[in-house]
């Protein structure tokens, strides 16, 4: 479960407010992955690095009753002069999972070769995608927080994402935002749509694919 307490999010855009989550209250379920929808702007990734906890909300709060992720494949946080296996051991011990086993997974999963060893700041992007990804698969949590994470890297690692991430989805929930909706129908079993702050709920997932592409009309 996942509540919003009267959230709200604002920005200041050229000198006036914008409100991306007004007033926000709500509760997604449990034991359901989620597909988030909404129009461009609409503040789909502001309202997952919400429930990451990247970002202050102005007002209200989340509250949850399971484990959640950061946001899968953000390697943001990274240390540039560390290691990808030291940021991986790093990780490990802030989440309390075990070292070694997350080291190997990542290792395996990542493919990169000497490079795991070598200095963050040294990576492609598509490098630290693939570090992110395999980091973000390695630590198991309740509910998984994807922006259209599973496009990245080349055609061969796209299928590996997906088959991990399926995986996962066995004993994990989503909440997924993707423009792709056949990754939307493959992944998610239920939807909300997220408009003018606010977010509308639809147990039933077509219903909510076609309410969002009414929308988009």
């Amino acid at each position: 479960m996942i509540r919003f307490e009267n959230l709200t999010k604002s920005y200041n855009l050229n000198g006036r407010r914008k409100v991306v989550i007004d007033n926000l209250c709500a509760t997604l379920p449990t034991g359901k992955s989620l597909a988030l929808l909404g129009r461009n702007g609409a503040g789909k990734s502001t309202l997952l690095q919400l429930i990451a906890g990247n970002l202050r909300p102005d007002s209200g709060k989340i509250v949850s009753d399971g484990t959640i992720s950061w946001q899968v494949g953000f390697g943001g946080s990274f240390h540039r002069e560390m290691t990808g296996a030291q940021n991986a051991r790093f990780i490990a011990r802030i989440y309390g999972v075990d070292t070694d086993s997350l080291m190997a997974f990542v290792e395996d999963f990542a493919e990169l070769g000497d490079q795991f060893y070598m200095p963050v700041r040294s990576y492609s992007s598509g490098m630290k995608s693939r570090l992110a990804f395999g980091i973000s698969m390695g630590v198991k949590f309740d509910t998984y927080l994807v922006d259209e994470v599973t496009a990245v890297g080349d055609a061969r690692f796209k299928r590996k994402s997906r088959a991990v991430f399926r995986e996962r989805m066995r004993q994990s929930s989503a909440i997924l935002v993707s423009h792709d909706m056949s990754q939307v129908r493959e992944f998610c079993d239920a939807g909300i749509v997220l408009e003018n702050g606010r977010l509308q709920f639809f147990d039933d997932l077509d219903e909510a694919i076609s309410f969002h592409q009414a929308m988009l009309a």
